[in-house]
């Protein structure tokens, strides 16, 4: 599928587009880009216009790196994209930090969205995570910036799998295509650098306000965030379903894409039941 460039805030986004309809927004976390939901794509541009971002800093987004990469400004940032594209209104699926992203979206620009669905989220104070937290202290950001290779990426990608033998050596060049260059590296730091959780902290009280209905999908082998996150959001939204997939780690669209896609298109097109 081909690359798509539009300039958001005076910088390139990439992104990939396929099927008509309705907009649906998938939105990755840090260490991936667009590529996440390769095997989700297909069938839902059989029902809707799906949109596939690449964030700034990251795939094959430009890479400027004396702007913010917090999730804030990545938000107010998709809110650009989407009005570039003549976008008023889509369904916002984000995984990881986009759905961080996403919180932030549905309580700054509620009109902009028909709903809004998590994927093993982070929210609230419950993050970042290991190794992200290691990365902001100087001495391990050169330590990764000289030594992360393909060992020790896969290692990170191959814990965040239930299904390990899907760690294979095609899925590995997707997630290190963006690290084999210094800038693709230093972005990846830039954005970890970035990341500071009171952008969700601050948001927290509204989000039991969100008028749009919010899907939450917990894979229960995910070992980076805690099932505490999505139990809570649950809890605390009103409009909301929270849905668990037992055979799913962090990359939940790698394991269970299947599953995964017939909840988003369940949930979706329920909202015009």
């Amino acid at each position: 599928m081909q690359k798509l460039f539009v300039e958001v805030s005076g910088h390139k986004l990439a992104y990939e587009e396929s099927g008509a309809g309705e907009t649906l927004l998938l939105v990755h976390g840090i260490t991936t880009y667009s590529f996440i939901w390769k095997e989700m794509i297909a069938s839902l541009a059989a029902r809707y216009r799906v949109l596939a971002v690449d964030l700034l800093g990251c795939g094959d987004s430009e890479k400027p790196l004396y702007v913010s990469y917090a999730l804030k400004d990545h938000a107010q940032r998709l809110k650009e994209f989407a009005d570039k594209l003549g976008i008023t209104k889509f369904h916002f699926v984000g995984h990881d930090l986009g759905g961080g992203i996403g919180q932030i979206f549905a309580v700054r620009y509620p009109a902009s969205l028909f709903d809004l669905t998590l994927v093993n989220t982070v929210a609230y104070d419950f993050w970042p995570v290991q190794p992200i937290i290691a990365m902001r202290t100087p001495i391990v950001r050169q330590f990764m910036m000289a030594s992360m290779d393909v060992g020790t990426f896969r290692l990170i990608v191959r814990r965040g799998l239930f299904h390990k033998k899907k760690a294979t050596k095609d899925l590995m060049s997707y997630f290190m295509r963006p690290m084999g260059t210094p800038d693709g590296r230093k972005a990846f730091l830039h954005f970890a650098r970035c990341l500071n959780n009171h952008d969700l902290t601050e948001i927290a009280g509204l989000l039991p306000s969100l008028p749009m209905p919010v899907l939450i999908i917990r894979g229960e082998a995910d070992p980076y965030l805690s099932s505490a996150i999505s139990d809570k959001l649950h809890r605390e939204i009103p409009n909301s379903r929270l849905a668990t997939i037992a055979t799913g780690g962090h990359f939940l669209m790698i394991d269970e894409p299947e599953v995964v896609t017939s909840l988003v298109l369940e949930f979706v097109g329920g909202q015009h039941a």
